[in-house]
């Protein structure tokens, strides 16, 4: 086992500025700036509407160079991998994708993120959190690399329905025959780029993975030739609202991670969030097997759910209840949805009142010219999310 981090040297209490900063700066007009995992990131860059029709309708560029990347590498990547993940590792093939999720000996969710088998015996493992105490944990009898590559690697996340043409106006051709979660690779001058599609907007979208030594070359390059296809730089506040029109959930937000949890009840298993069909008891051990294993047998004390709430004002952190008046859960995410025109919230219930067909109200609070207004709204359960379009998975891709 060999574990490295390559973090770059700084002082703790400054924030660090991606690869592309100089340009995300001079694009940024509001100023509006946030930490994400310690670097310097947008929120907004000119208009929170602009950005979100830019994903929907055109194509919106967003910087991924903070995300948590991780190279694991060796004779036993794949053993390693098979059994941290509750997801058969060992079915994926190269140049392809998986979204997977781990856990903690208890069955309790530890973080999702995405996997890239690049070669044989190499993999890149991507989060929102920070993890190489428990990958040095889980390390032990494997021989495997594990390196911190988070600063080696600038990421960019091209996402809506122009963002295939755009790239193809790089001299990428054939990237329209790139499948949904499948990997390939193109030249920009001398230097590779790996181009994956995948994103998290629920759209047709790719992210480009680059050595930071051409990401502002790359980023103008991109910039010139999106112009007349209504490209944009768009921050992470736009981009939270595609992310749960496309159902999607985010660590820290919608659930949160185990390792970090100083309460008990507060963290999630992977059937709580609907995420039963990411654990497969067909392989014979990973982390968390037994707790999941009863848990699929006896049943969760909790369910995750999505719904349609009356009215257009978002239900952010309000209460669910039953028709009983009786609080049953809470809602971690929300938004009005300006392209479905409905209202859309994500929650937390306890079992059983997250079965569909159940009656659910939710307490929102609103101010209005200086008095507060409480509005008990009709909440109605939905399976799928409300903005999946058929141009997403589309082979070729549809090209605007």
């Amino acid at each position: 086992m060999n574990l490295k981090r390559n973090v770059p040297d700084h002082d703790e209490r400054m924030l660090l500025n991606t690869p592309f900063h100089s340009r995300l700066q001079k694009a940024c007009e509001l100023n509006e700036w946030e930490e994400w995992k310690g670097y310097k990131a947008p929120v907004i860059f000119t208009d929170l509407a602009q950005e979100y029709f830019a994903m929907r309708n055109s194509c919106g560029v967003f910087d991924l160079t903070p995300m948590t990347k991780y190279k694991i590498e060796g004779p036993d990547a794949t053993a390693y991998l098979d059994k941290l993940m509750t997801r058969n590792m060992t079915k994926q093939r190269v140049g392809q994708v998986l979204y997977v999720i781990w856990c903690d000996d208890e069955g309790q969710v530890l973080d999702d993120g995405t996997i890239f088998r690049l070669t044989d015996k190499r993999y890149r493992l991507c989060s929102a959190g920070r993890h190489m105490d428990w990958l040095q944990c889980t390390a032990p009898g494997f021989d495997v690399e594990i390196i911190d590559e988070t600063a080696e690697v600038a990421a960019l996340a091209v996402q809506g329905p122009t963002s295939c043409n755009i790239l193809q106006g790089l001299g990428w051709d054939g990237l329209e025959n790139l499948k949904p979660f499948n990997i390939t690779h193109f030249q920009f001058g001398e230097t590779p780029i790996t181009v994956s599609r995948t994103g998290f907007t629920g759209d047709l979208g790719y992210e480009l993975w680059m050595p930071p030594h051409c990401a502002e070359a790359f980023w103008d390059k991109l910039m010139e030739a999106g112009k007349d296809r209504g490209i944009m730089p768009i921050g992470s506040r736009a981009l939270d609202m595609v992310r749960i029109e496309a159902g999607f959930l985010q660590a820290g937000v919608d659930f949160v991670h185990a390792e970090t949890t100083v309460r008990s009840g507060r963290t999630r298993s992977p059937f709580e969030l609907g995420f039963g069909w990411l654990v497969h008891f067909d392989k014979a051990h990973f982390n968390g097997r037994k707790a999941l294993y009863q848990e699929k047998t006896q049943g969760s004390p909790h369910q995750f759910v999505k719904l349609d709430v009356a009215g257009n004002r978002p239900a952010e952190h309000a209460f669910i209840y039953n028709k009983h008046k009786k609080a049953v859960g809470s809602v971690t995410s929300a938004v009005w949805s300006p392209i479905t025109k409905t209202n859309i919230a994500f929650a937390s219930l306890e079992t059983p009142w997250g079965e569909a067909g159940t009656e659910l109200y939710a307490e929102i609070y609103f101010l209005r010219e200086l008095k507060w207004t409480r509005e008990m709204v009709k909440c109605s359960i939905v399976e799928e999310a409300a903005y999946n379009p058929v141009h997403r998975r589309a082979v070729p891709a549809r090209c605007l």
